[in-house]
């Protein structure tokens, strides 16, 4: 059967809740071995103290380290990258930090992709370094030889622990070709250095519908699971998925980070999966719809939307390789610079004034001073990331409605207007 089918029912026993069609929330701390050969068992196998044996399941021990609704939830989010397994934690950034923890060490080289999300740009730039993480920014557009020669220049080639990449990036929708680096940087390293480099890539953007970073190459998935996976703005989540060899060494560690979610938490996720593909079909349809109405009107200079890529572009390319939608996030660059956008966001009444994307309801901001305003400025400029950018998350309401809001709003941005004469 197909993911969106098996959302409803895969992992949970109704027999062993009696009865109840859907699973409950098990709102405990801890659970009671049977035995204390039991307990031992589980805790050598949580702890990392041997493989488990062919069959063999993890018990519920304490739910810092598994609980019903965690391990449900988890299972179901498999389904949709085919993963080996999965990780859920109480943010998309605590699922970021985490795996940069395990897998960099003092010494090692990560390279990452630009533009990325603030949060994330914030960790690598003034967190790694703290810890001695050499770390190199790729910009867009850069070819797999000039990665190289980039990495190579930073003397630390032979540390090169992992490539981290953001695609599309946020807030520009710029794609990197995840199999194309996968087999000309990621696996040329890993030769000629005679260890693995690890692919990570971030796809929050994409949700679990419209790119599959896994079946591309990539080792590790992550997402903030608080965007589509949640999509009700109401939960704050995140998601590490990978084979089970790399998953064992993230779920030890969050074990003992303990930042793992909590079970209602869990189970406010699972309520959202069962809805997932018809939310985000939904979404990607309105912003289809919101994207054409805004490359065609006269107060945008520049629209940025994985639907309206130039015929035969680079770009183009690779989202047809890799991309299954065009996704629900539209940014696009105001005529004018912060005046012109604020007037724009300060007129909109349907679409909410808010950070946060993937949502049920549509929701707009202003990238350079919300959720990019830590980045370098001279950073920014290079992105594009300018004053005029707005970017825009599509939610499911009547796409008539939506449009109607931004032509509204644009109506009442004056200004431009009058810097036309």
């Amino acid at each position: 059967m197909n993911p969106e089918s098996l959302m409803m029912t895969h992992g949970y026993k109704p027999e062993l809740s009696e009865g109840a069609v859907k699973c409950p929330v098990f709102q405990t701390s801890t659970f009671v071995f049977k035995t204390a050969e039991e307990g031992k068992a589980f805790f050598e196998i949580a702890y990392g103290l041997r493989d488990k044996e062919p069959k063999e399941e993890l018990g519920l021990i304490y739910s810092r380290i598994n609980n019903p609704n965690l391990e449900i939830l988890e299972n179901r989010l498999c389904l949709w990258d085919k993963a080996d397994d999965c990780a859920v934690f109480e943010s998309g950034m605590s699922a970021i930090s985490t795996v940069l923890l395990e897998f960099l060490k003092p010494g090692d080289l990560l390279v990452y992709s630009n533009p990325t999300y603030g949060g994330t740009d914030h960790f690598i730039n003034h967190f790694l370094d703290k810890i001695g993480v050499h770390t190199l920014g790729i910009l867009p557009g850069q070819t797999e030889e000039e990665i190289i020669d980039a990495i190579d220049a930073t003397g630390h080639a032979k540390n090169l622990a992992m490539i981290y990449l953001e695609t599309p990036a946020n807030p520009t929708n710029h794609l990197v070709d995840i199999n194309a680096l996968k087999v000309n940087v990621v696996d040329y390293y890993s030769k000629i250095n005679n260890k693995e480099v690890l692919l990570t890539v971030d796809n929050t953007y994409m949700g679990p519908i419209w790119q599959h970073p896994l079946a591309l190459g990539a080792d590790i998935i992550i997402y903030s699971a608080t965007k589509y996976i949640g999509g009700h703005s109401d939960v704050i989540a995140g998601a590490v998925l990978g084979n089970q060899e790399i998953m064992n060494r993230v779920k030890t560690l969050r074990t003992f980070l303990g930042n793992m979610i909590s079970p209602y938490t869990a189970w406010l996720l699972l309520r959202s999966l069962e809805t997932l593909k018809i939310r985000m079909d939904k979404q990607a349809e309105n912003a289809n719809k919101v994207a054409q109405y805004l490359s065609k009107h006269q107060k945008i200079e520049k629209v940025y939307y994985l639907g309206l890529l130039e015929n035969g572009s680079e770009q183009q390319k690779i989202f047809n390789k890799q991309c299954t939608g065009s996704g629900a996030m539209v940014s696009f660059d105001i005529k004018g610079g912060e005046k012109e956008a604020f007037e724009f966001l300060n007129a909109l009444k349907l679409i909410k004034l808010a950070v946060s994307l993937g949502s049920t309801e549509s929701l707009v901001q202003h990238p350079i001073t919300m959720t990019h305003a830590g980045v370098d400025p001279e950073h920014r400029q290079k992105l594009n990331i300018t004053d005029k950018m707005i970017r825009l998350s599509i939610g499911v309401e009547n796409h008539e409605d939506i449009i109607k809001d931004i032509k509204q709003a644009f109506e009442a941005v004056k200004s431009i207007k009058e810097m036309s004469h």
